[in-house]
């Protein structure tokens, strides 16, 4: 889907910065739908597949109790290279290990060619933004998350205008988008598996009724 050149200038993008790996996405190349979720972590390096870890697990079952098949989506990412820090373990020996961490905005711009030729490659008829940082990505940091979660709307993408650009703009694509959190938010604030629960449930209705409309 993505041809091999492109992948090769994404890694030479995003390697002045502290990331690592480097991961596609997956899922159904057919798909009406695309699940677009913040950068892959230290499981998803391991397996190759995107949202694998314990985050993996919650959205799996949140698709589940929606009724929703993962075989029939396609996910990816805002940054396809896991952004890391250094954190110190405290013991009798402090050990240095990489955490995860929140993509940068020039970490974002530098990955920003991959979404969006992923986007016009699979001209899904929704995107499901999976957080803050997809929605802001996608959509601009004009929105709150928690105003507009389980809210399908109807936008102009925003988009990398050129490769020497470092400042996204309002394409012309229409895309219908459906916010909601992400899954690894629920480790932070437990409360939210409810809304995102509703919101999946949400999400199958819009999803049932584009396909009624073709």
């Amino acid at each position: 889907m993505i041809s091999k050149q492109l992948q090769e200038l994404g890694k030479k993008r995003i390697a002045p910065y502290p990331c690592e790996g480097f991961l596609l996405g997956g899922g159904n190349e057919e798909a009406d739908v695309l699940f677009v979720g913040e950068a892959p972590g230290r499981d998803e390096l391991q397996t190759h597949k995107p949202f694998t870890g314990r985050a993996g697990a919650n959205l799996n079952g949140f698709l589940k109790e929606a009724g929703i098949n993962r075989e029939d989506i396609y996910i990816t990412s805002v940054v396809r290279s896991r952004p890391y820090k250094h954190d110190v373990k405290s013991s009798k020996k402090p050990i240095e290990e990489r955490g995860n961490r929140t993509p940068t905005q020039k970490e974002i711009i530098a990955h920003a060619p991959l979404l969006d030729e992923m986007i016009n490659q699979l001209d899904p008829k929704l995107i499901v933004t999976l957080g803050a940082i997809a929605l802001k990505r996608l959509v601009g940091p004009g929105l709150n998350l928690q105003d507009v979660h389980g809210k399908p709307f109807c936008t102009r993408l925003l988009q990398l205008p050129s490769l020497e650009s470092s400042k996204l703009v309002r394409g012309e694509r229409q895309q219908h988008v459906f916010p909601t959190f992400h899954p690894a938010s629920v480790f932070y604030n437990p409360t939210l598996a409810t809304t995102i629960t509703n919101d999946m449930r949400q999400l199958r209705a819009v999803l049932d009724s584009l396909h009624e409309q073709g």
